[in-house]
């Protein structure tokens, strides 16, 4: 059987003309990546009283890409201004999810939003705002640049060494795309910094207490399907995550 690979969604409050709903959404590039790679893409809804089970049968996970989390949950007691779409549940979920893949195992592959998750989960903290809190930093958001979603606008170098994040790429440097505007500050102690930009922004973490647990700040779903290196990352994935499937 092909694995099953979890993808959390973005929640948006949405006003529709005659009600208001609270929905989930996903950029269609997570799901045909997943596709792509050989596994079953299944969207799971942020409800943090179903975690446990809405993980049930899941052979992977990925955290997706999306608003900003709740500066409280790594201790900072001010909200920049650029800070945006805190969503208290998505976050519960988010954390619980993490929590509850490291302890099981299962493989993970945490994507912009995801990889600050996954660094706040395991102790460590963020800059709320790239441009305003790191002096000299480039352009992280390529919008600003003229950018499309198909292009790259900066190179991502890796750290030597032991480094899964490296391998999977099979290059000691990537060009990536960019559309974030906060980013991880102190890297938690139990995570291991993969990669970083040249103005020394962290790009890629991984958790040498998982047999695969990956975040990239980056957005490889979007290059996937036309640069092979990034699809390597969602291939990565569903093969960790395959082993899982056998007995």
């Amino acid at each position: 059987m092909k694995p099953r690979i979890g993808i959390t969604p973005s929640p948006s409050t949405d006003d529709l003309g005659y009600a208001t709903f609270y929905r989930f959404a996903l950029s269609d590039t997570y799901v045909r990546s997943v596709i792509a790679a050989g596994g079953i893409p299944v969207i799971l809804p942020t409800i943090v009283e179903d975690v446990e089970e809405s993980l049930h049968g899941l052979d992977g996970l990925i955290l997706s890409g999306g608003g900003d989390i709740d500066p409280a949950r790594f201790g900072d007691t001010d909200v920049h201004h650029n800070t945006y779409g805190i969503d208290d549940p998505r976050d519960q979920y988010e954390i619980a999810a993490y929590t509850i893949a490291r302890q099981r195992d299962l493989p993970v592959l945490c994507i912009c939003r995801g990889i600050q998750v996954m660094n706040v989960v395991v102790g460590g903290d963020l800059f709320q705002d790239v441009t305003d809190q790191i002096p000299n930093s480039i352009i992280h958001r390529q919008t600003e640049l003229g950018k499309t979603r198909d292009d790259t606008s900066h190179t991502v170098t890796f750290e030597s060494g032991e480094n899964p994040v490296r391998e999977i790429a099979g290059k000691d440097s990537i060009e990536t795309n960019s559309y974030h505007h906060q980013s991880i500050r102190n890297v938690a102690p139990e995570l291991r910094l993969a990669a970083t930009t040249s103005d020394g922004v962290v790009e890629a973490l991984w958790d040498p207490q998982m047999r695969f647990g990956i975040g990239v700040q980056w957005h490889p779903e979007m290059l996937a399907a036309h640069r092979p290196e990034h699809a390597a990352y969602f291939q990565a994935l569903v093969t960790a995550a395959w082993l899982v499937t056998v007995p």
